[in-house]
C-alpha cells in the first residue's frame, strides 16, 4: 500500500507512553506509514531510545522526549519540543495510564489521585498543551486510549474505571468543542492487552483461560491489535469519524 494513500506520510505525531506496549505498538505503526514522532517516556530512556531507533530504521524521524504529562508544566514541555523540533504536531494519541486497583475500603487516597492524575488529569494537560498548536494549522487527529472498564465498570478497579469513564466523557466533549477547528477527537477502548501492564493477571495460566472463555474470538489482544484502529482512526480513511469510541475487545464487550 502506498503510505500516502492513508495521508499519514510526512505528518507529526505525540505518542504519550510510548516506551512500551500500546504505545509502542502505535508509534512503530505510524513510523511504517512515514509519520515523524515524538516518544514521550516517563522513567525509561533506554526503552524510548529503542523505539526512537526502531521508528528511524523504518525511514521515520523520531524524538525521545522526558515528561510526566500528569504535571501541566511537563505537558507544555512536550508539546514545546515537538513545536521547536517538528515545527508542528498534527497527531496526539493519549497513551499514558496505570492500571492499579484495590476494593473501596482499601483503596487510599493517593492510589486515587495518582490513578486520576496519570489517566485522567494526564489526558486533560497534553491536550491543551496540544490543541492551540493544531488550531493555528487548522488541522488535529487526537485519540485518546481508554478501556472497556470505562463502559461497565471494574470491581476492585473503581478508581481506574472511573478514569476511563472520564476519558471517554472527555473524548466526545472535545469532539463537539474542536470539530469546526478542523480537530477530530475520538478513542479507543480495548479489552484485555497482553502487555506488560496486564502481565500479572495474563501471567496466571488458568485466569488467562478463563479471560479468553470470555471473549467471543478466543484470545486476548496483541499491542499490536489495537495500534492498528488508532492510527486508522487518524489517517484521512477516518476523516469523518469525530466522538466515536472505538471497542477493540474480541467482542467481549458489546456496546451499542
Amino acid at each position: 500500500m502506498d503510505s500516502d494513500t492513508l495521508g499519514l506520510k510526512g505528518r507529526v505525531a505525540i505518542v504519550t507512553g510510548s516506551s512500551r506496549g500500546i504505545g509502542r505498538a502505535v508509534a512503530e505503526h505510524f513510523a511504517d506509514l512515514g509519520t515523524h514522532l515524538v516518544v514521550n517516556y516517563q522513567r525509561n530512556r533506554a526503552a524510548a531510545n529503542d523505539v526512537v531507533n526502531s521508528a528511524r530504521s523504518r525511514g521515520a524521524q523520531a524524538l525521545a522526549v522526558q515528561a510526566d504529562i500528569s504535571q501541566v508544566k511537563e505537558a507544555e514541555k512536550l508539546a514545546a519540543e515537538c513545536i521547536e523540533h517538528f515545527g508542528r504536531v498534527d497527531i496526539l494519541v493519549c497513551n499514558a495510564g496505570i492500571w492499579e486497583g484495590a476494593p473501596l475500603e482499601g483503596l487510599n487516597e493517593e492510589l486515587w489521585d495518582r490513578t486520576i492524575d496519570i489517566n485522567l488529569k494526564g489526558t486533560w494537560a497534553i491536550c491543551r498543551a496540544v490543541v492551540p498548536h493544531m488550531k493555528r494549522e487548522g488541522f488535529g487527529r487526537i485519540v485518546i486510549i481508554s478501556s472497556t472498564a470505562g463502559q461497565r465498570g471494574e470491581a476492585n478497579y473503581s478508581n481506574y474505571a472511573a478514569s476511563k469513564g472520564g476519558q471517554i466523557s472527555f473524548t466526545k466533549s472535545l469532539a463537539a468543542e474542536l470539530g469546526p477547528a478542523g480537530i477530530n477527537v475520538n478513542a479507543v477502548a480495548p479489552g484485555w492487552v497482553d502487555t506488560d501492564m496486564a502481565a500479572g493477571a495474563l501471567g496466571d495460566e488458568q485466569q488467562r483461560t478463563e479471560i479468553e472463555r470470555g471473549i467471543p474470538v478466543g484470545r486476548v489482544a496483541s499491542a499490536a491489535d489495537i495500534a492498528g484502529p488508532v492510527v486508522f482512526l487518524c489517517s484521512s480513511w477516518a476523516r469523518h469519524i469525530n466522538g466515536e469510541i472505538l471497542n477493540v475487545n474480541g467482542g467481549s464487550i458489546l456496546c451499542g
